[in-house]
C-alpha cells in the first residue's frame, strides 16, 4: 500500500482525513484523546515538509445542515493546538453554520502558508458525507493537491471523504497516512503469518456482528475464547438454561457450525464455565456466581465468573500471538466489569504480541490502565472487525484504485 512517504508532498496543500471521533463527557470535555495523538505523526510530517495542511473528520451523528455545539469539533481543535505545539497557525472553521464548505473555511485556506493547519468542521454536518456524494467529495478535494487517508476507524464506510473523494486524485497524489498503514500492516501480518500458538478472544453482545470474523479466525488460530453476551447463543444451542440472558435464536444453527468447524480444524474452543448472573440489568441488581449450566429462569448472565477468568488465564499462558475483540461482560457497570478487566490484565502480563481491536475493547484496556502493556491498540472497532472477516476495506480499496 502506497504511504505518504512515497509521495512528493513538499510545499503542497494536503487534505488529511483523520478520525477524531473521540469520547466526551457531559460537559463537552474530551475524555480520551488517543485517536488525536495517533494522528500527530502524519500531521507533523506534512508540517515539516512545508505543506498547507487541511484536516477533516466526522464526529458522532449530527443532523445535517443544523449546527449543534455538542457535535462541533471545536474541542478537538483546542486539543490539537495543545498537542501539536506548532510555531505556525492552527485555524478552525468556527462559523457555526452547520456546514463544512463555508466561506470562512475557503478564505482561511486561500491565505494559509506552508506549515499552517486548518481543521474543518464536522464532516457529517453535510448530508453528502454519509451519502458518498461525488459533488461534496469534489468540493473537499479543492482543499488539497494531495489526499491522505489516516482514518482507519472509518475505512469500512463508503463515505465521501473516504471513498468518493479518491476519484479526484491520481494514484501518485493519494496515499495512506502513517496510522492507517500501521493498522493494516499489524492486522495483515498477524492473520497471514502469526507466531504460534495464536489465540483469539472474541466477546461483545452479539454473534451476528462477528459471525464472519469467527468463521475466518478458525482458519488461522490455535485457540478461540468466546465470552460476553454472544456466549449465550452457544449455550442455548448446547441445551443450557440461559434464563433472561441475551440470545439470538435465529443464529443457533450458525453457532453450531462455528463449534463444528473448530472441532474439524482442531481449534480448541473455550466458553465461560461460570457466570456473574443478576435478577435485573442494573447496578443495584442482586448478583450470584453460578456455573454456566445453572442460570435460574428470568435471571441473566452479565459477566464471566472467577473460574472462567482463571481458565482463560491458563489458555493464554503459552500464547505467542493474541488478538482481542469484544468485552467479556457489561463492563460499563462496575459489578459486571471484572471479567473484562481481568482479561486485559492477563493479556498485558503475557509475552505475546497482543493486538486489541478498537471501540469497546480499547475502552476496557484504557480503563484497566493496560494500554502501554499491549503491543498494539487499534483505533477502529468496526474497521478491525472487517479485516478479521477477511474483507477489503472500502477506504483502502479506493487508495489502491487507479
Amino acid at each position: 500500500m502506497r504511504t505518504i512517504k512515497d509521495l512528493d508532498i513538499a510545499g503542497k496543500s494536503v487534505f488529511i482525513r483523520c478520525d477524531f471521533n473521540v469520547p466526551k463527557d457531559e460537559f463537552g470535555n474530551i475524555t480520551d484523546d488517543r485517536r488525536i495523538r495517533k494522528a500527530l505523526p502524519t500531521i507533523r510530517y506534512c508540517i515539516d515538509n512545508g505543506c498547507k495542511v487541511v484536516l477533516a473528520s466526522h464526529f458522532e451523528r449530527p443532523t445535517p445542515g443544523e449546527f449543534t455545539p455538542e457535535h462541533s469539533l471545536e474541542a478537538v481543535a483546542k486539543r490539537l493546538d495543545t498537542l501539536l505545539k506548532i510555531k505556525k497557525n492552527l485555524y478552525f472553521d468556527d462559523s457555526k453554520e452547520g456546514a463544512v464548505i463555508t466561506k470562512r473555511a475557503m478564505d482561511i485556506f486561500e491565505t494559509m502558508e506552508g506549515g499552517d493547519v486548518l481543521l474543518l468542521e464536522n464532516l457529517r454536518f453535510d448530508a453528502g458525507e454519509t451519502e458518498n456524494s461525488d459533488a461534496f467529495a469534489k468540493q473537499l478535494s479543492h482543499f488539497g493537491e494531495i489526499y491522505i487517508n489516516d482514518a482507519f476507524g472509518a475505512c469500512h464506510r463508503k463515505h465521501a471523504s473516504i471513498y468518493a473523494i479518491t476519484q479526484f486524485y491520481t494514484k501518485e497524489s493519494k496515499a495512506a497516512g502513517f496510522l492507517l498503514a500501521k493498522e493494516v500492516n499489524f492486522f495483515s501480518k498477524m492473520l497471514n503469518n502469526p507466531v504460534r500458538p495464536f489465540v483469539a478472544i472474541v466477546g461483545g453482545s452479539k454473534v451476528s456482528g462477528k459471525l464472519e470474523a469467527l468463521d475466518q479466525l478458525i482458519d488461522s488460530v490455535d485457540k478461540l475464547i468466546i465470552g460476553g453476551g454472544m456466549a449465550f447463543t452457544f449455550f442455548k444451542q448446547m441445551g443450557y438454561e440461559i434464563g433472561g440472558s441475551l440470545v439470538e435464536e435465529e443464529l443457533l444453527e450458525e453457532a453450531q457450525k462455528v463449534m463444528d468447524k473448530a472441532k474439524a480444524k482442531g481449534v480448541k474452543l473455550y466458553l465461560p464455565v461460570d457466570l456473574v448472573v443478576a435478577n435485573e440489568f442494573s447496578d443495584n441488581a442482586i448478583v450470584k456466581y453460578l456455573p454456566s449450566q445453572e442460570i435460574p429462569p428470568k435471571w441473566m448472565g452479565l459477566d464471566v465468573g472467577p473460574a472462567s477468568t482463571r481458565l482463560f488465564r491458563e489458555v493464554l499462558n503459552d500464547a505467542q500471538t493474541i488478538i482481542w475483540n469484544g468485552p467479556m461482560g457489561v463492563y460499563e457497570m462496575d459489578k459486571f466489569s471484572k471479567g473484562s478487566t481481568m482479561m486485559s490484565h492477563y493479556i498485558a502480563e503475557t509475552h505475546a504480541t497482543s493486538i486489541v481491536g478498537g471501540g469497546d475493547t480499547a475502552d476496557v484496556v484504557a480503563r484497566a490502565d493496560d494500554i502501554d502493556e499491549m503491543t498494539f491498540v487499534s483505533t477502529g472497532g468496526g474497521a478491525s472487525l472487517k479485516l478479521l472477516e477477511g474483507k477489503k476495506l472500502p477506504g483502502i480499496e479506493a487508495l489502491e484504485a487507479e
